[in-house]
This record gives C-alpha cells, sequence and structure tokens, in this order.
C-alpha cells in the first residue's frame, strides 16, 4: 500500500471513531440524565464536550513533531 492509501485509511478510521464516540457520549449522557433527573440535559452536553476534548488531545499528541 502506498502512503496516501495508509492516510486515507488513518483518518477515515479516526472519522468513524469521533462519529461513534460522540453518539455513545450522547446517549451515556441521556441516560445519566434520567438517571440522575436534574430537570435540565447536562450530561447530554457535558458527556460529548469531554469526549471531543479527549480526542482534540489525542490528535495534538499523535500529529505534534517529537
Amino acid at each position: 500500500m502506498d502512503n496516501g492509501k495508509k492516510l486515507l485509511w488513518k483518518y477515515a478510521s479516526l472519522g468513524s471513531q469521533i462519529l461513534i464516540g460522540l453518539g455513545l457520549a450522547v446517549v451515556a449522557g441521556y441516560y445519566l440524565d434520567r438517571w440522575i433527573n436534574i430537570g435540565f440535559p447536562l450530561f447530554v452536553w457535558v458527556a460529548p464536550l469531554c469526549f471531543l476534548i479527549v480526542i482534540f488531545v489525542k490528535i495534538i499528541n499523535d500529529t505534534s513533531q517529537k
């Protein structure tokens, strides 16, 4: 496989991980909100935000020059 195809698969898998992870974070936040019964959707917002922060830190660490 040439370098272009490797990069394509790498970023395609990263995109899939982000979409699936965001979906799972929203669902987990929804069930946490229902379980705790706060009255407003706190965890539906906080869980995906935490997931995005972790993913961005991972991307920055992976792409930074050592």
